[in-house]
């Protein structure tokens, strides 16, 4: 059982995250009645990036160097969607090709909120503590997902196998109870935001945008094959917007991924397991 100064604590982190995410909700409102009033041609600037392509089953980062033009973050993940979802959407986890890496039951998949009431979940690792404010009204079935796969304990004593620290792609990934970044929970499921925002076929859905620092997503291995697999943005990274964008990281949890890459991958590359190890103990929710 937690002690009281542990609730107090995990109280302040709740009050926290619900005061950011207030002002965020307030920001964004004010970014889309300046959007809505102004009438003109937005500028981009094009620019060469290098792409690394986060995925689940497959822990080699494959890259490609093209001139692009690349959504800043402010436009796309941190402004979040510019329509809002219904307050309930229907969710489907049809089975996955593997079987599921640990036991666990699939989430419910009728009438899933999407509701902006903050959900807030402390993700207790071997390096320190990592906080997660839970994105419901841009990625409400990634987020019903994690939320039932936590609440299983299914991500409790896994390891997060990989760790990038490359210019254009600065991640921690997790989620995979078999540490080999081929496991998952035996289902998969369709891709969010802002994946869900570009047209089929859209070009756009090709080009690199900015995943900022601080936030947390889906890893996968093509279009609609989410599973467990997620990665913490510790710093801004370069990626098409095929990865679900599902939540954000806490400042005490960015100075735990900020430690853990400070000590590098193993072997002295920019691509693999943590040189140091990192276990995740539990995954709970600060309620």
């Amino acid at each position: 059982m937690p002690s009281n100064e542990q609730r107090r604590e995990a109280a302040k982190r709740k009050l926290e995250r619900q005061l950011v995410r207030r002002a965020e909700r307030a920001r964004r409102r004010k970014q889309l009645t300046i959007a809505g009033s102004i009438l003109g041609v937005v500028a981009v600037v094009a620019v060469v990036s290098v792409v690394y392509v986060v995925t689940r089953g497959d822990d080699d980062a494959s890259t490609a160097s093209a001139s692009t033009t690349s959504a800043s973050a402010d436009s796309l993940i941190a402004s979040g969607r510019t329509e809002p979802l219904p307050e309930t959407v229907n969710c489907s986890y049809p089975a996955a090709a593997g079987p599921a890496a640990k036991e666990n039951t699939p989430p419910r998949t009728d009438n899933v909120p999407t509701s902006d009431e903050p959900l807030s979940y402390s993700m207790e690792t071997t390096a320190g503590n990592i906080g997660l404010t839970l994105n419901n009204p841009e990625s409400p079935c990634t987020v019903n997902s994690f939320v039932s796969l936590a609440n299983q304990g299914y991500f409790d004593g896994t390891t997060c196998h990989r760790l990038t620290t490359g210019p254009g792609l600065k991640v921690l990934q997790c989620g995979d109870p078999t540490g080999t970044g081929q496991g998952g929970p035996g289902y998969q499921f369709a891709d969010e935001f802002p994946t869900d925002t570009f047209a089929e076929g859209d070009p756009a859905a090709q080009t690199p945008i900015t995943y900022p620092r601080g936030t947390l997503a889906m890893a996968n291995a093509g279009p609609g094959t989410n599973g467990s697999q997620f990665f913490l943005v510790y710093g801004d990274s370069e990626l098409p917007p095929a990865y679900t964008a599902f939540g954000t990281i806490d400042e005490t949890g960015l100075a735990t991924l900020d430690a853990i890459a400070a000590k590098g991958v193993q072997g002295g590359g920019s691509d693999g397991p943590p040189a140091e190890p990192v276990d995740v103990t539990n995954i709970v929710s600060d309620l």
